[in-house]
C-alpha cells in the first residue's frame, strides 16, 4: 500500500504505478497478473519484484470472475448522440457479461482542453483500468489517443479517424455505406437528393459526404448547394438543417439523407409540421439504424451498422490485448464489419 500526502491514509497502488517502477507498460503488468506465457522471463521477474516492493494488491472480487481473467475496462466518451452511445454500451455490456470483465463507463466533457485530459489521466490511475474503449468522436482525438499511450494504458477505437493509427480498431467503411445508401435512394427514382451532413472536421460526417457526393456524380446528378445543411447528430439539429433545406426555394427535394438516424427523425418532425408527409410528399432516410429508426412512424430506411456488435468486438479485442492472447510482435487488430441498407416506410419509389 502507498500513503496519501494529503490524508496520510493508506492507498491502493495501481497497476499503472507497478508498471512505471519496472518501467514496463500496464498491459505487461497485466499480462504478467494473468500469468500469460508471452512475457520474457527478465521482465516478468522485474514486474513481480516491483509488485513485491510496492504490496500491490489486485482487486481480488474483480479477478475471482472468469477464472481470474477478469479486465477492468473503460468506456469513454465524449458529446456522442445519445442513439449511438446506448448501442454502444449495449454492446459492450453484452460483450463484458460473457466474457466476465467489469465495466465502466467515463465522460470526458472538454476532450481538447489540458485541465480535462488530467483529470482523465489520473481517473484513470485511480480505477486502475486494463484498457479502454474509445467512443467517436473521442477515438479520432489525437490528444486523448497521445495521453493513453504516454501512461501506457491499451485501447480499441470505434470508428477511428485513420487506419494508419496504431491502436487497434473496429469500424464500417462509412464512405461506402453513404455511397450504397445514396444509389439505393437513386434506384428508387429520385434525382432530386437533399443531405445533412454531421459536424464538420469529424472523420464519420466527412466520410459519409464523400460518399454520397460520390453516388451523386455517379449517377450524373448535382448536389444542391440549397439542397445541403449541417448538424450536429442531434435530433433538434436535424430539425432545423430539414427546416433551412425545404424552405430554401420554390422546388423542394423528394428526399432528405441525414447522416444519422436522430437527424433523419428530426427532419421527419420538421416535414409533418410544413405540411409534407413522410412518405407521400417527402422520403427521409437515416444512418446507423439506432433504436430510434424502429420509434418513430414512418419506420426509417437507413444504413445498418453493428453499432453493439463492434462494441462487443472491441471488448473481446481489449482483452485479448491485456491478457496476452494477441502477440506483442503481431500489429494492432483493425477489425472491419459490414454494413447494410435497411429498406423501411420512410423511403417510397416515385
Amino acid at each position: 500500500m502507498a500513503f496519501s500526502p494529503d490524508t496520510g491514509r493508506r492507498t491502493r497502488v495501481t497497476i499503472r504505478e507497478v508498471a512505471l517502477h519496472a518501467d514496463v507498460s500496464q498491459m505487461t503488468v497485466s499480462r504478467v497478473l494473468n500469468k500469460r506465457d508471452s512475457v520474457r522471463p527478465d521482465t516478468r521477474d522485474r514486474v513481480e519484484a516491483a509488485i513485491q516492493e510496492l504490496g500491490y494488491r489486485p482487486n481480488l472480487a474483480a479477478r475471482s470472475l472468469a477464472g481470474g481473467a477478469s479486465c477492468s475496462i473503460g468506456v469513454i466518451y465524449h458529446n456522442a448522440s445519445d442513439s449511438y452511445l446506448g448501442e454502444v454500451l449495449r454492446g459492450a455490456l453484452t460483450g463484458s457479461h460473457a466474457q466476465g470483465h467489469q465495466l465502466f463507463v467515463e465522460s470526458l466533457p472538454d476532450a481538447d482542453k489540458d485541465h480535462s485530459l488530467h483529470e482523465l489521466s489520473e481517473r484513470l490511475t485511480r480505477i486502475g483500468f486494463d484498457g479502454v474503449i474509445l467512443v467517436p468522436p473521442l477515438s479520432e482525438s489525437e490528444k486523448v489517443l497521445d495521453l493513453l499511450a504516454s501512461i501506457g494504458v491499451p485501447c480499441v477505437l470505434i470508428a477511428p479517424a485513420s487506419a494508419a493509427r496504431p491502436e487497434r480498431s473496429v469500424a464500417i467503411d462509412d464512405a461506402a455505406a453513404a455511397q450504397a445508401m445514396t444509389q439505393h435512394i437513386i434506384a428508387q427514382g429520385h434525382t432530386r437528393i437533399a443531405f445533412i451532413r454531421g459536424p464538420a472536421g469529424q472523420v464519420s460526417a466527412d466520410s459519409r459526404w464523400e460518399g454520397f457526393e460520390a453516388a451523386m456524380a455517379e449517377a450524373g446528378l448535382p448536389v444542391r448547394k440549397g439542397w445541403t445543411a449541417e448538424g450536429d447528430y442531434t435530433y433538434r439539429s436535424g430539425m432545423l438543417a430539414a427546416e433551412k433545406i425545404l424552405t430554401a426555394g420554390k422546388t423542394r427535394p423528394t428526399v432528405i439523407f441525414a447522416s444519422n438516424d436522430d437527424m433523419a427523425a428530426g427532419a421527419i418532425t420538421t416535414a409533418y409540421r410544413l405540411g409534407l408527409p413522410v412518405p407521400d410528399n417527402l422520403s427521409v432516410v437515416g444512418y446507423d439504424d439506432t433504436r430510434v429508426a424502429t420509434s418513430i412512424w414512418p419506420q426509417l430506411t437507413t444504413v445498418r451498422q453493428p453499432i453493439a456488435d463492434m462494441a462487443a468486438r472491441a471488448v473481446a479485442m481489449l482483452a485479448d490485448a491485456v491478457q496476452g492472447t494477441a502477440q506483442e510482435s503481431e500489429p494492432p487488430a483493425r477489425v472491419v464489419l459490414d454494413f447494410e441498407i435497411i429498406q423501411r416506410e420512410s423511403l417510397c419509389r416515385i
